[in-house]
């Protein structure tokens, strides 16, 4: 069972790949180009909608928004740009992964964080 959870989980971040070098082809229409950033930063962002300890629902968001997401992508995405998409993301999903750059986004998150908290208690504390 775990892996087959792992395969699916490897699959999910393929897809993913695959709509975000979509939504970077200027063959792709501006509004799936849109949809398609969104969906890929939300699918690889750590930050979710729905918290992932709230029981359940913390998981539904991964388990629903981002398959659909995908899905509505891929169905808009014309096929010849969706090859092209996918032949880039199996090379990149073939590429080693750097920690420091996880690293350095989860600094840039906690930075950005902390000035938008900074800036909500400046703005409201007054």
């Amino acid at each position: 069972m775990f892996a087959t959870l792992k395969a699916q989980a490897r699959q999910l971040k393929q897809h993913a790949l695959t709509v975000y070098y979509a939504a970077r082809d200027p063959r792709t229409p501006t509004l799936v180009r849109l949809l398609a950033l969104l969906v890929a930063a939300y699918a690889f962002s750590p930050i979710d909608l729905i918290p992932d300890f709230i029981p359940v629902i913390g998981y539904l968001d991964d388990l629903v928004i981002v398959p659909l997401g995908l899905a509505l992508v891929i169905w808009l995405t014309p096929p010849e740009v969706l090859e092209a998409a996918r032949a880039k993301a199996v090379q990149a999903a073939n590429k080693p992964v750097s920690y420091t750059a996880a690293a350095c986004f989860v600094i840039l998150w906690l930075l950005g964080a902390w000035f938008a908290g900074r800036w909500l208690i400046d703005y409201f504390g007054r």
